[in-house]
């Protein structure tokens, strides 16, 4: 009775509100386990109830309270030679992802990511990994394409997940390191961005306030749950959080997931 009471009251139907808390809880452990990958998490269950730019939208208001104290934490470990060419990248482009999620067919969208993902963790798992030092070029190019995919799709983690957790010279730590300072300052220039463009509104932050909490609870274990886990554990789970989003989106499933 009680949700049912806070759905009417942000106007949402009885069987979204439930589904919002779960993917709340969920995207937060594996945010909190892997350092990445709420959006991935998040986005393909609430796209099912309240669609997908409201989704992309409550991914912003919910875990930017939580990314900007625990990137001031990271940052003191984080690589920023590697990190501040990828927050150049995702700056430049982001405006044109929010461009395309507002144009594009969400349909095509959302089997061209699905595609694309499943392709690149098919290709990390396979054993590939990236040799030597990145060049600027390439930061900045995956950069780019974080910036894309987070206005288009809030999954702007994911080309920098493959693109660090595909590379031989840092371990589990400095990848979490880096990666939660990189996605508390892109929390920056996305939010300025889905501002400008209409995507965040009052009735998004209402929403959001509500999913807080099983997000910081889910935060909360997925961290500790870091510190128990082995090297291997963590590539494993982080590979099987990027493929099960992309399995998610695929638009051949929402007969059953529906």
């Amino acid at each position: 009775m009680i949700l049912s009471d806070i759905a009417h009251a942000l106007g949402l139907n009885a069987p979204a509100l439930p589904m919002l808390l779960t993917a709340a809880l969920l995207g937060g452990l594996v945010r909190g386990f892997t350092g990445f990958g709420f959006a991935m998490v998040f986005v393909p269950l609430a796209t099912m109830v309240v669609g997908p730019v409201k989704a992309i939208a409550l991914v912003w208001s919910i875990d930017a309270p939580f990314a900007l104290p625990l990137g001031a934490r990271a940052a003191r470990k984080a690589q920023w030679p590697e990190v501040v060419p990828l927050l150049v990248g995702v700056t430049a482009l982001l405006p044109a992802g929010v461009w395309l999620l507002t144009r594009l067919d969400p349909m095509l969208m959302r089997w061209i990511i699905a595609l694309l993902i499943l392709a690149a963790v098919t290709t990390l798992a396979s054993g590939w990994r990236y040799h030597g030092r990145p060049g600027l070029g390439l930061s900045l190019g995956v950069g780019g394409l974080s910036g894309l995919a987070a206005g288009l799709a809030s999954i702007g983690g994911m080309p920098v997940a493959l693109f660090w957790l595909g590379s031989q010279r840092n371990d589990a730590a400095q990848t979490r390191h880096n990666f939660i300072a990189y996605l508390a300052l892109s929390t920056v220039p996305s939010g300025i961005v889905f501002a400008w463009n209409g995507v965040l509104t009052l009735t998004v932050f209402a929403e959001a306030l509500v999913l807080l909490v099983p997000y910081g609870i889910g935060l909360f274990l997925g961290t500790h749950g870091f510190h128990r886990a082995s090297e291997l554990t963590f590539r494993r789970i982080a590979y099987a959080v990027i493929a099960s989003a992309a399995i998610l989106s695929l638009p051949l499933l929402d007969p059953w997931l529906r």
